[in-house]
């Protein structure tokens, strides 16, 4: 059975610790903890090298603490859609524009993942490239993707 994996990254407009960011860097973990025991959610990265602020914050790429990356598995692209927009998440992403910039091409990518294989960063970001490059495909697609 294929599973869905997801990546997505962001780059905060301020430093994490900035009041203007204060609104997605201190409600992190409760968005993340809605995924978790939401259905169909199968598995998230959870670095704690990568994890920035004192209360457990978000993951971020270590040389660039703004650069926020998130990366998980779902049973279906439905289920991960549910949690997207028709959970707590969906007002946080109605907000995106407040705390982060504007991104260059796509800034998230779903591809289909074997069973019981958890992806890695670097494979979350040649899916992102392949995106941008070529477009939605059964290697690396978006929401609007259909099979």
């Amino acid at each position: 059975m294929t599973q869905i994996a997801h990546f997505n990254v962001a780059r905060l407009r301020h430093d994490p610790t900035d009041p203007r960011v204060h609104g997605f860097t201190s409600n992190t973990q409760r968005v993340n903890a809605v995924a978790e025991r939401s259905p169909g959610y199968i598995w998230r990265l959870t670095d704690e090298a990568a994890t920035i602020g004192a209360s457990g914050g978000y993951q971020a790429v270590a040389d660039d603490p703004r650069l926020a990356i998130s990366l998980s598995l779902w049973q279906s692209i439905d289920d991960l859609r549910h949690f997207v927009h028709k959970t707590v998440h969906a007002a946080f992403l109605r907000r995106r524009m407040e705390w982060f910039e504007p991104w260059q091409g796509p800034n998230y990518v779903i591809w289909p993942a074997a069973q019981g294989v958890n992806p890695t960063l670097a494979d979350g970001w040649h899916r992102l490239d392949l995106l941008a490059k070529q477009g939605p495909s059964a290697q690396a697609c978006d929401f609007s993707w259909k099979p």
